[in-house]
């Protein structure tokens, strides 16, 4: 009750007693022309949008560069592929590295495109969206006075009606936060996987090791960091599908689970920048390639014969690849045995 709090301080300041709606009526004044059904949805596009651009876009733009950094610095890094967790042909550690880094970025893409419809503010439209009460000029000198201290280009909504009974932006603007959460669970969960090990898992990349892993194993270091992005991306989700929800639950002029609403996509938007800050700052920036490791997994790998196919064909390239698996070999020394290429034919091949 905004209006009944400024309309007693305005009295305790003009008149020494902090109670009562004289001179200053918490309705009459303070609340004039305005109602709770226009102002919190308004009050939720404008917190949403403010975090956005302060907090949301700028983590982004700091893990895509992280990213980028990285897939730079590994371009030079051959590495195996893999497809249904198996072996697949050849590829850089930086080529891997380059899609978490577009994923970022067609993350921050699709923030920008919904953000613009969160810029609607119904301010203006009263009870129920037909203005009633409310001086003509009213929104458009609000609105001016909310771009002058924002630095941000609300406006007025397009429709009343739909911008009071639904929460349509809402929702794709939580919309587009799951898809960050999908992209990012699936970024921290791959680079976890790629630093297992130490010594009897992937293990083709290093993290920072920032704390003692394990209270009963010496020596044993968890990847904390990405374990603490997947956890946000699952909160992020469940938001999204509490939004979902109180989206579709507003019957006719009103929503009446704006307060929801905004807990969740206030708090998705916080906790994701959080994350995506501490992933950029706390474990993309420290990783290392283990180019050992990356070249031996290359050289084990059955899937080489694949290179063998434009040469010798599909067939051929299958019993090779069969041979060297029931032998123990790589797919080069069966190769090199069987005569089907040289040495600088193969080299050549990579």
């Amino acid at each position: 009750n905004m209006n009944e709090v400024i309309a007693s301080r305005a009295n305790e300041i003009i008149t020494g007693v902090k109670v009562g709606k004289f001179p200053v009526h918490p309705n009459d004044h303070v609340n004039a022309g305005q109602s709770s059904n226009d102002v919190i949805p308004s009050a939720l596009n404008i917190a949403a949008t403010t975090a956005v651009s302060e907090s949301l876009l700028p983590a982004l733009g700091k893990l895509q560069k992280a990213l980028s950094v990285k897939a730079s610095e590994f371009a030079g890094v051959k590495k195996i592929g893999r497809t249904h967790l198996q072996d697949a042909v050849p590829m850089t550690l930086g080529q891997e590295f380059s899609a978490y880094a577009r994923q970022i970025e067609n993350g921050a893409d699709r923030i920008k495109s919904v953000k613009g419809r969160l810029l609607e503010l119904p301010l203006g439209g009263t009870a129920v969206g037909t203005g009633i009460n409310s001086h003509p000029d009213f929104s458009k000198k609000i609105i001016l006075s909310l771009i002058d201290s924002t630095n941000i280009p609300f406006r007025t909504a397009g429709n009343y009606f739909e911008a009071q009974s639904a929460q349509d932006s809402s929702v794709e603007m939580s919309g587009a936060l799951k898809t960050i959460a999908v992209a990012l669970y699936k970024i921290a969960n791959d680079i976890r996987w790629l630093a297992s090990g130490p010594r009897c898992g992937i293990g083709e990349i290093n993290l920072p090791a920032l704390q003692p892993g394990s209270s009963i194993m010496p020596g044993k270091v968890n990847p904390v960091v990405p374990e603490m992005v997947m956890q946000t991306a699952v909160q992020v989700m469940g938001n999204d599908t509490v939004i979902t929800m109180g989206g579709k639950a507003g019957n006719f002029q009103l929503n009446t689970m704006l307060p929801v609403i905004a807990y969740n996509l206030l708090q998705s938007i916080t906790i994701l920048s959080n994350a995506m800050n501490v992933f950029a700052d706390k474990c993309i920036a420290g990783v290392t390639a283990n180019r050992e490791k990356c070249a031996l997994n290359i050289e084990q790998s059955l899937s080489l014969a694949a290179v063998l196919v434009p040469r010798i064909g599909y067939d051929k390239a299958s019993e090779i690849a069969r041979e060297a698996y029931e032998t123990g070999e790589t797919i080069r020394q069966t190769a090199l045995r069987r005569k089907v290429i040289d040495e600088s034919d193969w080299d050549s091949l990579f």
